[in-house]
């Protein structure tokens, strides 16, 4: 039986987290660093569960369940196909991937460019076309990715960001500023709503394809052998995201910025301005661009292998290159306009995932009929999400007197309740043989 080396597995935990650790990673958690001001701790630990927490266990409870498809086809076949190809557009070609490369564009080569072709959408043109095929080299060869991400660019990444926080440490930067927004009142629930932006619970839902991959490359079968380094490669990754996160949410709340601050990006370019001068912005594009490719690479390699999967007739090259167009092609919409879809899009799909997270952990406790536990827990969750999404894009918040009847929907966590009167129906719901079926054929 083949088994991995501790430096496999630790080069792998290094794959992850520079699959998950993009743009997002970066500004959301400077944002909440300035917002929260005093509060910061309180709004980075909310962060950091609904973030790193929630990707650990997403990978957890792939690893349990066997595959994502598995985990999917226990709510229902429908549900199977709509929710992860959902899933892989909005964090694929529709959303995240083209958010990191219009964000790379705008952190590192901007800065420098003449006012002349900054206002002008060539600029933005070439460089995506630059990146993308940068990313296409990179993930042509999923086998070669282990050498690629967990001995190049993770190591790289990893070094500026520890370079940036020990120059914070000497520099004698501002206190820390009162909390602001909600994070004066509710810091813990905004930081962990927060969380949603960076994508990566969903991310680490569809990541366990690449791994599979390199699984049986280096002919590794034993399936608890599998799930045992699942979970090593989540809780890895869960750690060095932590790390960074506490760097960079100080880093945010210990830079003064007059005026209204907009985004993260903002903050970053102030802090590492301060840190170290015109070099700064040079320091911190280097950080981007090497975030935003991780991130892009990781992406790319999971979507590509998942609609070969579906869509055979193309071959996973042919799937690279298709999807780095459309990428770049998304990209050239703007910055602006891509983050004005991500929140409604994340509101919908992030709260299904989590139940499905939680179910995936827990199905091997659940003594009754598991398909109807799943199809409505589920359904009440998507019902309660899709009528959230379609108040405050569409109907201006017309409902939203209604729903703060909701417990917990004042924090965003409205959809809990249903959650869980879904559970209870489901539970109560008679299984047509009043056993439970065997998890292995569970499908």
């Amino acid at each position: 039986m083949n088994s991995l080396s501790k430096k496999e597995i630790l080069f792998m935990g290094f794959m992850l987290f520079s699959m998950l650790f993009g743009a997002g990673n970066l500004i959301f958690p400077a944002y909440l660093g300035q917002t929260a001001g005093e509060n910061v701790w309180q709004a980075v630990a909310g962060f950091i569960v609904s973030d790193a927490g929630l990707a650990v266990l997403a990978f957890i409870a792939i690893a349990k369940s066997g595959s994502f498809d598995t985990l999917v086809n226990r709510v229902n076949p429908i549900f199977a196909l709509l929710f992860p190809l959902a899933i892989y557009l909005s964090i694929g070609p529709g959303l995240a991937i083209p958010r990191a490369g219009s964000l790379a564009y705008e952190m590192s080569i901007k800065p420098f460019l003449s006012n002349s072709i900054e206002s002008s959408p060539i600029g933005l043109m070439i460089y995506t076309i630059v990146f993308f095929s940068i990313v296409y080299w990179f993930a042509k060869s999923p086998s070669k990715l282990i050498d690629r991400f967990g001995k190049i660019l993770t190591p790289s990444l990893l070094i500026l960001i520890i370079i940036v926080f020990i120059k914070a440490l000497f520099t004698d930067l501002s206190s820390f500023n009162e909390a602001t927004s909600v994070y004066k009142h509710h810091p813990i629930s905004q930081g962990f709503l927060d969380g949603y932006q960076t994508m990566d619970a969903i991310a680490a839902l569809i990541y366990g394809i690449v791994f599979v991959t390199i699984f049986k490359g280096k002919e590794i079968t034993n399936q608890k052998l599998q799930v045992k380094y699942l979970a090593i490669f989540g809780i890895i990754c869960g750690i060095l995201l932590t790390f960074t996160y506490l760097i960079i949410a100080y880093l945010g709340a210990s830079t003064e910025i007059s005026g209204t601050v907009d985004n993260g990006a903002i903050v970053l370019s102030t802090v590492l301005h301060q840190l170290f001068g015109n070099s700064g912005t040079i320091v911190l594009g280097l950080i981007f661009t090497l975030a935003c490719l991780s991130v892009c690479i990781g992406l790319i390699t999971s979507c590509a292998q998942y609609f070969t999967s579906i869509f055979p007739k193309l071959t996973y090259l042919n799937w690279v290159v298709l999807l780095c167009a459309i990428s770049a092609f998304v990209a050239n919409l703007g910055l602006t306009q891509i983050l004005k879809v991500s929140v409604p899009v994340l509101g919908l799909l992030y709260p299904m995932a989590i139940a499905l997270i939680v179910l995936g952990l827990v199905h091997d406790k659940i003594p009754f009929n598991y398909r109807s536990v799943y199809v409505m827990t589920i359904g009440f969750v998507g019902l309660y999400s899709f009528i959230e999404m379609i108040n405050h894009t569409f109907l201006n918040g017309i409902l939203s007197d209604i729903l703060a009847y909701i417990p917990m929907q004042s924090n965003g966590f409205g959809w809990i309740i249903p959650g869980l009167v879904g559970f209870i129906i489901g539970a109560s719901m008679k299984s047509k043989n009043n056993s439970k079926p065997n998890f292995k054929n569970v499908a």
